[in-house]
């Protein structure tokens, strides 16, 4: 495992420099792009010998300093910028300012403290994602930089919203990028016995912060839970990858006639039939354990038919390396669902791959529901919500789409 600096932080004049190779674009750093890659920077033995998570001063091959980066020498992204001020000093009182700009923003989106509140390099701390649930916050420090200054991140975090308890959640892949562990811990406060109640869209979901994926609850496709739970008064619905009942629990609230989830984690769907009975419509949920493709071809055989057909899979298209393999991924997944769709009812599907941008995922969707046989009216395309802003120059934070159809007789 990569050896990490120390929770310290490091004055200005005494950072070393690392330099961008005379032939790497200068110009993307300079107009915001927030990533060098190893190939882009001089690898001498002086970088290669920094410890992961050091602060350094960025410079162009003509010494012109371009910022404060943190460095994983071991890493494919060699440096993130963390600060355009080469005479910064990322201390608590540094946390706190960009904490305060998100806190501020989301604030003034949500009604209640439940939201994301650090959406990584879009929010100013590059690989840090933070949710909030209430007085609990949890923390995915995925980058090298945060995670050796991960105290000074949970006391600033602790200082700007209040939260009294504040869990660091080590499962993220990006982690094992970076050569850091996977051992997650509570910073602060006491961790909850018992998973929380999360109120979102009228719904309530259950989300397990120490046991459950990721930080606990997927806050992304709050605005794409709304849009579906307005069409689905009264109707059938089957989510499909439902991890806690997201789109299904939604769609019950908005008075759905009934609501089957899928997924292949049964302490997920558990966790869906909890939420479900503490709105009071236990009774209406249905829950099934499985592969969702072998689930969807079972469905298929069994004849059974929704009027709202929800597909949220996870990434299968994680890089351009994997982005073919991907496409043909979700184009199975759009002609296996297509069939259930009653006549004039809905089918949705999501897609939180980076590297298949909304366009190419809209054909390949667009082939599997022709494929089986429907005819479609593409009505409205969805994206995370406002908690989770894009980067205008690392198109890796717009990576949520959401594509809501109607298929015709």
């Amino acid at each position: 495992m990569t050896q990490t600096t120390t929770d310290v932080p490091a004055s200005p004049s005494d950072l070393p420099v690392v330099r961008l190779k005379p032939k790497s674009d200068a110009r993307a750093i300079r107009f915001g792009a927030p990533w060098v890659y190893a190939e882009d920077l001089v690898t001498d033995r002086r970088t290669k010998a920094l410890g992961a998570g050091s602060l350094a001063i960025l410079e162009d091959a003509d010494r012109k300093p371009l910022g404060l980066v943190g460095v994983t020498p071991d890493s494919q992204i060699i440096a993130r910028m963390l600060d355009r001020d080469v005479t910064a000093t990322i201390d608590q009182a540094w946390f706190e300012a960009r904490l305060q700009t998100a806190f501020e923003h989301r604030e003034r989106m949500f009604d209640a403290p439940f939201y994301r509140l650090i959406h990584a390099e879009a929010d100013g701390l590059p690989g840090v994602i933070i949710d909030r649930f209430g007085d609990i916050a949890v923390v995915q420090p995925n980058a090298a930089w945060a995670d050796a200054r991960i105290s000074q991140l949970s006391a600033a975090l602790q200082s700007v919203t209040g939260v009294n308890c504040v869990i660091k959640n080590a499962s993220g892949r990006a982690r094992g990028l970076e050569g850091l562990d996977d051992v997650s811990e509570v910073l602060a406060g006491t961790a909850p016995d018992a998973p929380l109640e999360v109120p979102m869209n009228g719904a309530i979901y259950l989300a397990d912060v120490m046991g459950g994926q990721k930080t606990g609850l997927f806050f992304d496709q709050r605005p794409n839970h709304a849009v579906a739970a307005r069409l689905s008064k009264g109707a059938r619905v089957l989510d499909v990858f439902s991890h806690v009942g997201g789109f299904g629990l939604a769609a019950l609230a908005a008075g759905a006639q009934s609501a089957t989830c899928v997924d292949g984690a049964q302490p997920a769907l558990d966790l869906a039939q909890g939420g479900a009975d503490a709105m009071g419509m236990g009774d209406k949920l249905r829950t099934r354990k499985g592969d969702a493709f072998a689930v969807l071809e079972a469905l298929n055989e069994e004849g059974a038919k929704f009027d709202v057909v929800v597909c949220d899979p996870p990434a299968f298209a994680p890089s351009k390396k994997s982005l073919d393999r991907g496409l043909r991924a979700y184009e199975r997944v759009a002609k296996l669902a297509a069939p259930l769709v009653a006549e004039g009812g809905y089918l949705v599907l999501c897609s939180c791959s980076h590297a298949a941008d909304v366009h190419k995922f809209a054909r390949s969707s667009a082939r599997g529901i022709g494929r089986a046989g429907r005819r479609a009216q593409h009505i409205h395309t969805g994206f995370a919500g406002p908690d989770h802003p894009l980067m205008p120059q690392l198109s890796e934070s717009g990576y949520l789409k959401a594509l809501f159809y109607r298929l015709l007789p």
